[in-house]
C-alpha cells in the first residue's frame, strides 16, 4: 500500500510523530494532568454549591425600616454567644431608635455568654443611650448566662419570661480554660463591681445574689430573680412586656423618663444580611467546614496550576474561615494534624497507594477538627460538633480519593489523544500527491506528502 507523510494544523498546536511513514506535525494536545485538574475543580465546584446556596436564602432578609412619625418601640433579637457583630447589631439598633425617636428599644436576649470585652462595649452602648432599653430574656427556654447576665442587668429595665434563667457568671479564660487565681480574683473583683453598679437602684438582695451569679456561678430562674428584685418583671410575651411597662418610670443618660407604651406598635429589627453572615461563621462547624474546602481547594491549585477556580474558592474560603478562627477559641495545636492530614492526600495523589494514605488523612483531620476547637474546658456552646468533624473529613477525604480515582484512570485508559492513534489508520488522498498534496483521515484534511520518491498518489486513492 502506499505510504505518505504529513503535516497537520488545528489551534496552532504542535507536536511530532515519526512512525511506520507517518509524520504529524501539527496538533492539539490535552494532558492527564490537565483532566485531573478539570475533574477535581468540577468536585469542588459542586461541594461549594451548597453552602453558596445559603447566600441567596439570606439576602431575601431585609431589616425592617423604623416607622418614622408613629408611636414605636423597635424589637431586637439577640440571639446566641456574644460576636462582634451582635455588637454591631446592638448598636446600630440604639441609633435608629434615637435617630427616629422611638419610644423604647427592647432587646429580646438568650445567650450562653461570650467574651468580657464585647459584654463590656454592650452595656457601655446601653447605659448610654438617650431612649430606654429594656433587656428581655426570651422565649421560655432562653437564658443569660455567664455575661448575659450583666447585659440583662444594664438594661435601663429588665424583664425574663417563664421558663427562663439567669446566672453562672464566673468568669473563664479566653481559651474557655481556668484562670489563675490572681487573674481569676481581678477578673471577679471587676465584675462584682459592675454589677453593684448597675443594681444601685435595686434592694440589696439582688445585689447580694449578682455577686453570687460571678462568685459562686449561680444561677437562679426567672421567678426567683423577680422575687429578690434583680429584674422588674416576667413577662410571657412582648405584648405583655409592653402592657407592664406602662407608666414605669426608667433612668437614662437623659434622666429620668416615665414610659408611655399605650398604643404603641412594636417594630422588629432584624439584622442585616453581613450581620447574620459574620454571625454564622463564628459557628465553629461553619468554620471547619469553610477551612476544609478552602485547603483542598489551594493544594488543588497548587498542584496543577494554570486554573482559577479552585484556586478563588479556597481563597474565599480560608478568608471566610480565618475570620472565625479570630473570633473562637481555639487550640492552635490543631492546625498541625490538619497540615499533616493533607500532606497525606497529596501524597496519596502523586503516589498513589490505593487509598491508604487518604484514609490515614481523614483520621487526622478528625484528630484535627476536636484539637482545634474541642479543648477541655471550651463552653459547649463553642464547641464543634463529632458529627459535621467526621462528616466533613470524609466529604474532603472523598474529594481527594474522587481525584485519585481520576488520577488512576487517565492513567490506564487507552490514549484518545496524541500522535499515536493516528498510526496504522487509513485515510484517502483528496487532492493528488504529486509529491504534496492533501489527505482526508478521521474526518480532518492533512497536508501530505508522498513518503516514496517519485510515486504521485492520484485524488481517491485509500
Amino acid at each position: 500500500m502506499p505510504t505518505w507523510r504529513g503535516n497537520f494544523r488545528q489551534n496552532d498546536a504542535i507536536i511530532n510523530l515519526d512512525e511506520w511513514n507517518i509524520v504529524l506535525v501539527e496538533y492539539c494536545f490535552i494532558g492527564e494532568k490537565e483532566m485531573v485538574k478539570r475533574a477535581a475543580s468540577v468536585v469542588l465546584v459542586s461541594l461549594i454549591a451548597g453552602l453558596t446556596l445559603l447566600v441567596p436564602m439570606l439576602a431575601l432578609v431585609r431589616p425592617v425600616q423604623a416607622q418614622t412619625g408613629a408611636r414605636q418601640a423597635l424589637v431586637l433579637t439577640a440571639d446566641g454567644p456574644l460576636t462582634p457583630s451582635m455588637l454591631e447589631y446592638i448598636r446600630r439598633g440604639i441609633n435608629t431608635a434615637e435617630q427616629t425617636g422611638a419610644e423604647l428599644m427592647v432587646i429580646e436576649l438568650n445567650t450562653p455568654g461570650g467574651d468580657i470585652n464585647l459584654m463590656n462595649e454592650i452595656v457601655t452602648a446601653i447605659r448610654a443611650s438617650s431612649v430606654p432599653v429594656i433587656v428581655y430574656v426570651s422565649p421560655a427556654g432562653a437564658m443569660a448566662g455567664s455575661a448575659g447576665t450583666l447585659i440583662t442587668l444594664a438594661g435601663h429595665a429588665s424583664a425574663m419570661a417563664p421558663q427562663t434563667i439567669i446566672g453562672a457568671a464566673s468568669p473563664v479564660g479566653a481559651g474557655g480554660t481556668d484562670l489563675s487565681q490572681t487573674e481569676q480574683a481581678k477578673q471577679k473583683e471587676a465584675l462584682v463591681a459592675t454589677a453593684q453598679t448597675l443594681t444601685e437602684r435595686r434592694p440589696p438582695q439582688a445585689s447580694q445574689l449578682a455577686a453570687d451569679m460571678i462568685n459562686n456561678a449561680k444561677a437562679v430562674p426567672a421567678s426567683q430573680a423577680l422575687q429578690v428584685g434583680l429584674i422588674d418583671f416576667m413577662a410571657s410575651d412582648t405584648s405583655d412586656l409592653m402592657v407592664q411597662l406602662n407608666g414605669f418610670t426608667v433612668h437614662t443618660a437623659n434622666g429620668d423618663h416615665p414610659l408611655d407604651t399605650t398604643g404603641i406598635f412594636s417594630t422588629p429589627f432584624p439584622p442585616t444580611f453581613i450581620e447574620q453572615l459574620l454571625s454564622a461563621l463564628t459557628d465553629p462547624n461553619i468554620v471547619l467546614v469553610l477551612l476544609n474546602l478552602g485547603v483542598a481547594a489551594i493544594l488543588i491549585e497548587i498542584s496543577s496550576p494554570g486554573g482559577w477556580i479552585a484556586g478563588f474558592v479556597g481563597v474565599v474560603c480560608l478568608a471566610l474561615a480565618v475570620y472565625g478562627l479570630g473570633v473562637l477559641p481555639v487550640n492552635w495545636f490543631g492546625l498541625i494534624f490538619l497540615v499533616l492530614a493533607f500532606i497525606l492526600f497529596i501524597l496519596d495523589i502523586k503516589a498513589p497507594t490505593h487509598g491508604a494514605l487518604t484514609a490515614a488523612g481523614v483520621g487526622s483531620m478528625i484528630v484535627a477538627a476536636l484539637v482545634l476547637f474541642n479543648s477541655p474546658n471550651v463552653p459547649s456552646f463553642q464547641r464543634v460538633s463529632i458529627s459535621v468533624a467526621v462528616g466533613s473529613s470524609l466529604m474532603t477525604g472523598g474529594l481527594f480519593f474522587g481525584i485519585l480515582l481520576f488520577a488512576l484512570r487517565a492513567h490506564q485508559a487507552p490514549v484518545r489523544t496524541g500522535a499515536q492513534i493516528l498510526v496504522g489508520r487509513f485515510g484517502t488522498v483528496t487532492r493528488d500527491l504529486n509529491p504534496r498534496g492533501q489527505v482526508q483521515l478521521g474526518g480532518e484534511l492533512w497536508t501530505a506528502e508522498s513518503a516514496e520518491a517519485g510515486v504521485a498518489l492520484p485524488s481517491g486513492t485509500r
